[in-house]
């Protein structure tokens, strides 16, 4: 069996390597021609671990520009291409779309379309309405990942997700999965709008988790027990039915995929008119929290210290700065007239230095510094 995989990012060069490690033959397609080129000669730059590595060691990899080519040469095609979120906190599906017109004027019928970007509940619908025309068939499928660690998510995934009817198509990918899983895969299939629900409720369960636990924080914090927050919140996750992942106290949730699921997750209960829903209630705050850490760094910081940040990306080790609320902090602190020291990855470095230099001057700087300051360590 051939897979294709539309749309070669992040999620989608990780999860075709590993489809490749694991046995099948994999073409992927992306619009980015020197990208392409890159991973035909093997190179490709990143931060995510382990992602030269498997190019590097594959056989039966290959990369092109031509979705057309994917669609007529592979039997299950996959797409990983972008959703960005709408101001209404909707996911823009078009590119997802634009797949499925590929798909049509392709005169290719009887295959397998597997969404695993995010979409809004009831996209997959959609896109099976329309791929009825051609006798293909569409499941979702999307992972559940952390940048910085995409690949050893796909392979210990706590659960597979897959919105479908049970038949050939699922019976291969629960194969595949049996294949580039190194812990027994645990498949929840349901259906295609149900999967898409499930998807941004449980990031939308994680933000809500993450908000209880710095709220936490702030009452012990406000109530002079600050030095037993982590003790208080063990005790707390020490419960079977709470448990202890995301149950600590820290910045806001941040990222390219929390947030924006949240929000999608509370456009969705609104529009069924859930009006007092949870995915609002955190992400408001989740602005709240971080003028919290703000006022609570300036109070600990006695002497008026400059402040310095070991890192300023959504999650240290990541080149990403989607809805950081360390850099947003940061930020806020320069604003307050404070000098602040950033050291972190020189691709992060290379990209806020311009910026900052513009707005700050001298009270922006870079590197580890060689004077007394406030670490700021959260």
């Amino acid at each position: 069996m051939k897979i294709g995989v539309i749309g070669a990012g992040r999620l989608g060069i990780c999860f075709a390597l590993l489809c490749e490690q694991a046995g099948y033959d994999v073409l992927v397609s992306d619009i980015r021609e020197d990208y392409v080129a890159d991973l035909m000669e093997k190179k490709i730059k990143t931060n995510e671990p382990d992602v030269q590595d498997l190019l590097s060691q594959s056989n039966n990899f290959s990369a092109t520009v031509s979705n057309q080519k994917v669609i007529e040469e592979c039997d299950i095609i996959y797409t990983l291409v972008a959703t960005p979120s709408l101001p209404s906190g909707d996911y823009d599906v078009s590119a997802v779309w634009r797949v499925v017109d590929d798909i049509i004027e392709s005169g290719v019928k009887n295959k397998s379309f597997i969404v695993g970007c995010t979409t809004n509940p009831g996209d997959c619908e959609m896109f099976q309405d329309r791929l009825d025309e051609v006798g293909w068939e569409t499941f979702y499928n999307p992972e559940f990942i952390a940048q910085g660690s995409i690949v050893k998510d796909l392979q210990n995934a706590d659960m597979v997700l897959i919105g479908g009817k049970w038949g050939k198509t699922f019976d291969k990918l629960s194969e595949l999965y049996h294949k580039i899983q190194v812990t027994k895969p645990q498949i929840s299939l349901m259906s295609r709008t149900a999967s898409e629900v499930v998807k941004i409720a449980t990031n939308c369960f994680l933000t809500t988790k993450i908000s209880y636990a710095n709220m936490m924080g702030q009452v012990l914090t406000l109530d002079g027990m600050e030095d037993e927050i982590d003790t208080v919140l063990d005790a707390i996750g020490a419960d079977s039915r709470v448990g202890k992942k995301y149950l600590k106290f820290g910045y806001g949730f941040g990222g390219p995929c929390l947030p924006r699921d949240n929000r999608a997750f509370a456009a969705y209960a609104k529009s069924l008119g859930v009006e007092y829903n949870l995915g609002a209630t955190t992400d408001n705050f989740n602005e709240a929290h971080n003028k919290f850490l703000l006022d609570y760094m300036i109070c600990k910081n006695h002497k008026s210290l400059p402040f310095y940040f070991d890192y300023v990306s959504y999650k240290k080790g990541t080149d990403i700065l989607t809805e950081s609320q360390q850099f947003k902090l940061c930020k806020e602190l320069l604003n307050q007239g404070y000098t602040v020291y950033i050291n972190d990855n020189e691709t992060i470095l290379n990209r806020v230095k311009d910026t900052l230099y513009d707005q700050y001057y001298d009270r922006v700087k870079f590197g580890k510094p060689n004077e007394e300051v406030f670490e700021v360590d959260i």
